[in-house]
């Protein structure tokens, strides 16, 4: 006769389950410490520590957002020389750059996401070799994969129709 408190299939379930779960509990206790996620550390040029500083005075050298994304300009520029696209921009006549003048489109001017307002900096087309130093006095371009936005003027002087590949170097401020 089988004992009634013994009921192999009620508790075979039970123990079959009961075993799973203290497996489990005493596996997880095996590790000494939670794995920790390893982030590499990765240093774009606009993300060093040529931002960290916001003690601009002027409203325009400050962190701004455009389209949910935040741009922090640079308070040290110092040796800053970047190689990418630029296009250029001209419809916008008359309109106020970022620093509050009116744009002119025949002018030497330039735009910039993160170079202090006013910066000079020498642009090299690297199709052609022209280079021609100007004025950075606006934000932008907001665009992907373009570092500068040329007005219409510096963009004919440097032979740039549409977009081309160039070299930007800092020279120092404009004021």
């Amino acid at each position: 006769m089988v004992n009634p408190l013994f009921r192999p299939l009620k508790y075979a379930k039970i123990g079959f389950t009961g075993t799973i779960l203290l497996a489990l509990n005493l596996l997880s206790g095996c590790a000494s410490d939670q794995p920790k996620l390893v982030v590499p550390q990765t240093t774009s040029y606009h993300q060093s520590t040529r931002h960290s500083n916001y003690g601009h005075h002027r409203a325009y050298n400050r962190p701004y957002r455009v389209k949910g994304r935040m741009y922090y300009p640079m308070t040290s520029p110092h040796g800053y020389s970047e190689i990418g696209m630029a296009s250029w921009y001209g419809h916008e006549s008359g309109s106020k750059t970022a620093m509050g003048t009116r744009f002119w489109p025949e002018g030497v001017s330039a735009a910039h996401k993160t170079l202090p307002l006013p910066s000079k900096v020498r642009v090299t087309n690297l199709h052609n070799g022209r280079s021609i130093v100007v004025t950075v006095n606006d934000r932008g371009p907001y665009k992907h994969n373009r570092i500068i936005d040329l007005s219409r003027g510096a963009a004919r002087k440097l032979g740039l129709n549409g977009l081309a590949k160039v070299k930007v170097d800092y020279l120092g401020s404009a004021d």
